[in-house]
């Protein structure tokens, strides 16, 4: 197997080095970009399997960056950054990050959540080239072979959470699942019951759904329990 791609994006020289350093050490290829502009042409002229992005960059921003690369790819991206707000974390898992760590980060906490990433993005993509079984409801089409949704014929950019989130409720369209069934088996993690990450990732997902078809309800929220597909 070919090892993992990665690209850090850090306008900060020590800790961009920091982190190629560690990445490194664990085998991984790692790419540096020391300002959005920069990573976007990487991003162009490459492919990454994992994204490592800080926001306050120079040029293109971070949340501009995810913003584009969420047009056309599903790759992981994780978040490290000074901004430690509630707000601020919220808005970049809805515009398309997939996970988020704070600046002073650890080690190993980095290198952990890189090995988790990698690890669901890899085994979600070699699952689904082995099934390759087309999901339909109402007007929403689901590909797993090609990683891709469309409602009513257009195609919807998503990431690979919201793809997979979408793609365990529409295996299952008349099963209710609670925020524990989504989170354990999309995240792969103990969920915790104050958590607000499914909720959010579930509205982010029927926003972009809706774009196409509004006024179509396609993921119904059963009050007390959780979420299943519409009837």
């Amino acid at each position: 197997m070919q090892p993992y791609q990665i690209l850090v994006v850090e306008d900060d020289n020590s800790i961009n080095e920091l982190l190629c350093t560690i990445l490194k050490k664990e085998g991984y290829q790692v790419t540096s970009a020391f300002s959005g502009t920069e990573a976007k042409l990487r991003l162009e002229q490459g492919e990454y399997d994992l994204l490592l992005l800080d926001l306050m960059l120079p040029g293109i921003t971070g949340e501009e960056l995810i913003d584009t690369l969420r047009k056309d790819k599903t790759i992981p991206v994780i978040v490290i950054s000074a901004k430690t707000a509630m707000e601020d974390r919220i808005g970049v898992l809805k515009s398309g990050a997939d996970d988020f760590i704070s600046k002073p980060f650890d080690v190993g906490e980095v290198l952990a959540r890189v090995q988790a990433q990698l690890r669901r993005y890899r085994e979600f993509s070699a699952q689904e080239k082995e099934e390759h079984i087309i999901l339909k409801y109402k007007d929403l089409v689901l590909d797993p072979e090609t990683v891709t949704v469309t409602v009513a014929g257009n195609p919807v950019q998503l990431t690979a959470r919201e793809f997979k989130i979408l793609q365990l409720l529409m295996s299952y369209p008349k099963k209710v699942f609670t925020k524990e069934n989504l989170f354990t088996h999309v995240w792969n993690e103990e969920f915790f019951g104050g958590d607000n990450t499914v909720n959010v990732h579930i509205s982010n997902l029927r926003a972009k759904l809706a774009k196409y078809h509004e006024g179509e309800e396609y993921i119904k929220t059963v009050w007390g329990i959780g979420f299943k597909m519409a009837d």
